[in-house]
């Protein structure tokens, strides 16, 4: 690790295209500046770790959702063999239903002896 002191405004060089620049000093806490093209990464080290940590513990839980989902299909399955009225919607087989129909415009009355106008073309 290089370890180095800088003062505020002093910057410091990563390769060809990264600077890092001091920006303030307060007490026992610094404020730093970075300047990388889009493509690099910059992120706190405790973010980091708390990503990898969700991630495992998703990836744990994860592993137990396929027995999970066994047992609630089984259980769902024994429920609907003792009462087949309580089974889901979805699987009772729909009602027939007419076709909807769409009423036609109505037109507004016109005064005796006056033409319509013509409405605006589709």
């Amino acid at each position: 690790m290089l370890v180095l002191t800088r003062k505020k405004g002093e910057r410091v060089m990563i390769g060809d295209d990264i600077v890092v620049t001091v920006i303030d000093v307060r007490g026992d806490g610094v404020r730093i500046g970075f300047d990388a093209p889009r493509g690099v990464s910059i992120q706190r080290a405790e973010v980091v770790s708390a990503v990898k940590d969700a991630n495992t513990g998703a990836a744990a839980s994860a592993a137990q959702t396929p027995e999970l989902l066994v047992g609630l299909l089984a259980r769902a399955r024994k429920a609907e063999a003792a009462d087949p009225a309580a089974a889901p919607a979805a699987e009772q087989p729909a009602a027939q239903e007419a076709p909807a129909t769409r009423p036609a415009p109505a037109t507004p009355p016109t005064p005796s002896g006056a033409k319509p106008k013509p409405g605006p073309r589709a």
